[in-house]
């Protein structure tokens, strides 16, 4: 163990045993309060700085810190217009339904979403629906930041002996459960750590722990950031060199090949993913873990990643000469190769401007693509249940504002920070392609140890684990919430005693968890294709029926149960085709635009025909909540 990776530990170690801290003292605070109202809401008195960073960092997911920097790294400069729209997010998301969200949510005493729409139009069928449809689409979300904490934490880990160990143990005793079988040894352990850690800390602390952890979690990843991009800058030889190397930089292809030796393998031999090969003037890295067993030359066709630009090519054998890369000296026999998929064999790639369509040589973000994703993340942050459930938790209309406006700054400076951090990640470490969503924190790793400081690499990593934490923390609770307060206390037991309640909440937040891992075992290649499924799904599904609700006297609840129908029918059929069509995970573009756009016009299509059609709104409803406001929230 060396002690630059000791030290990363101890400053990671540090950071996580202050989240335990936290959730003790918050579930002391809580003592004497109503379980429900203070497990699930936090008794609604939160202030602009512990309001306003929960809801940034709830935001500013494991997608935002391991999935964005995948594809910053693996497309350039053009994920500045698909991110755009990040910051002005907190204007629309926070500003168009934040007030009056927070006022019909006093009025009728609600504590989730689903209950919010129930009480709206006195219908349960219109809080199952919405029940179903934010536990189908919030899984989905809990999967890709699950996905993120095991792949931060096996790349914190990769360097200590005694990890190494225990990855070899669990090899060993998962080697014959099928489909557990499949996933990296590392990744399944470090996946199982982070399940356990972000459960244990949700269950004992609730909503408030969720709060307060999100308050430290919101600094660190800012102060994460922000050192990064110092670091980051200092190495490229700043902005405008980094760029000029992007520009000379081609991509790298994928393929297959075999390894061999010389000699008849003695021993089995292994080979760990991301091994760097050195053969006739050629680079390629290890896209999995080869093998040459006893008796044998060589391994079967394993995935390979191939380096093609001549300064890339140039600085590893330079290394390698060094010491700094381990050379295995094996032979490296192509049998396929797989161009990238964007301006192959061409320089320019990272730095072009978005293609006329998905599949140009320009890059891959086709112009109608970028201008409906500067449509799609506002408004689809906006129709995120785990959003607006922190918008019934603020304590009066001044907390709002404020918090508008603070968020709207420190997504400005994440955002962009990170665009500039991992077009220098590009610059400074290739190879990444093999596994992208392991850039941000191996980027983390070489940036500190380069700069001599690695004890620094704890608190850069921390940054990513506590965009994910504070993520999952959320999404746990808004599912845990729906089962326990949406189909149980309405239509099971609504008079079942506190401590019932209590153990029945602690209860669906552990089988979540563990069903999360379960689930994303073996997720798909890019953490960031489950978020953008997740977030269009629940915004399909709740965007346009809530808004209707909370604006329109006319709404009813057959249209809203319609209009959730409709959305998520929509987002379904758009993914299922794309799946068809490209077989990646990955909903199909119609015309150019970004599907959420579609799903929107469908929702709201459905909805306006049913009012149209069917029976007028309950005139006591339009009464209670159009005309007789309340003033809590003043």
């Amino acid at each position: 163990m060396n002690e630059g990776s000791t030290a990363a530990l101890l400053t990671f170690a540090v950071y996580t045993l202050s989240v335990f801290v936290l959730a003790i003292l918050s579930n002391r605070a809580a003592k004497g309060k109503d379980f429900v109202g203070e497990y699930f809401l936090g008794s609604r008195g939160f202030g602009v700085w512990a309001f306003a960073l929960t809801f940034a960092a709830t935001n500013a997911s494991g997608g935002s810190f391991t999935g964005f920097p995948a594809l910053i790294y693996s497309h350039g400069w053009t994920l500045s217009l698909w991110i755009a729209a990040y910051m002005v997010m907190p204007l629309v998301s926070m500003a168009l339904i934040g007030k009056r969200i927070n006022q019909i949510s006093r009025k009728c005493d609600a504590l989730t979403i689903p209950e919010v729409l129930r009480a709206r139009f006195e219908s349960s069928a219109v809080g199952l629906v919405a029940t179903s449809l934010l536990i189908f689409f919030m899984f989905f979300y809990l999967l890709a930041q699950f996905k993120a904490g095991g792949k931060i934490l096996s790349t914190l880990f990769a360097g200590e002996p005694l990890f190494q160990s225990a990855v070899s143990f669990v090899s060993r005793i998962t080697s014959d459960i099928p489909w557990v079988n499949r996933a990296e040894p590392d990744y399944l352990l470090c996946l199982i750590l982070f399940a356990a850690a972000v459960i244990v800390y949700v269950v004992y602390g609730g909503f408030r722990a969720v709060v307060w952890t999100d308050v430290m979690q919101g600094i660190v990843m800012f102060l994460g950031v922000i050192l990064m991009l110092g670091l980051a800058l200092w190495q490229a030889g700043g902005l405008e060199n980094a760029t000029q190397q992007l520009a000379k930089m081609i991509p790298p292809e994928h393929g297959k090949a075999v390894l061999s030796t010389n000699s008849v393998a003695e021993s089995e031999q292994t080979f760990a993913k991301g091994t760097w090969l050195f053969d006739s003037g050629e680079v390629f890295r290890l896209g999995e873990l080869a093998t040459i067993p006893i008796g044998q030359t060589s391994t079967q066709t394993v995935q390979i990643l191939k380096i093609v630009t001549p300064f890339e090519i140039e600085n590893l054998y330079a290394k390698q000469a060094s010491g700094k890369i381990p050379d295995p000296g094996l032979k490296v026999k192509v049998t396929k190769r797989i161009p990238y998929r964007y301006g192959a064999g061409k320089t320019g790639t990272y730095v072009s401007n978005p293609g006329p369509d998905s599949s140009a040589d320009l890059g891959f973000l086709a112009i109608g693509t970028a201008i409906s994703f500067f449509i799609f993340w506002p408004f689809a942050a906006t129709g995120q249940p785990s959003n607006m459930v922190r918008l019934l938790s603020f304590k009066d209309t001044r907390t709002l504002r404020y918090s508008v406006v603070t968020v709207a700054i420190y997504y400005s400076i994440i955002y962009f920070a990170l665009i500039i951090i991992f077009c220098c990640a590009r610059v400074l470490m290739p190879g990444m392609e093999i596994d992208p969503d392991k850039t941000m924190p191996a980027f983390a790793n070489q940036l500190t140890r380069d700069a001599g400081i690695p004890w620094l690499a704890g608190l850069l990593i921390a940054a990513p684990f506590a965009a994910v934490m504070s993520s999952v923390d959320s999404f746990l609770l808004v599912v845990s919430s729906a089962v326990v307060r949406d189909i149980y206390q309405q239509h099971v037991d609504s008079n079942a005693p506190e401590r019932k309640i209590k153990l029945l909440s602690y209860s669906v937040t552990i089988v979540v968890g563990v069903l999360a891992v379960l689930f994303v075992l073996n997720p798909p290649q890019y953490l960031q294709d489950l978020i953008v499924f997740a977030t269009g799904g629940l915004a399909a599904c709740f965007l346009t029926p809530m808004l209707l609700s909370l604006y329109w006297r006319r709404m009813t609840s057959y249209a809203t149960i319609a209009a959730m129908l409709a959305g998520t029918g929509v987002h379904m059929g758009l993914t299922c085709w794309g799946y068809a069509e490209n077989n990646e995970f990955r909903a199909y573009s119609f015309l150019g635009l970004n599907p959420f756009i579609w799903d929107l016009l469908g929702s709201m299509c459905v909805a306006l025909l049913v009012v149209a059609l069917g029976p007028k709104p309950n005139r006591e409803l339009i009464v209670k909540f159009f005309e007789d406001e309340p003033a809590a929230s003043n």
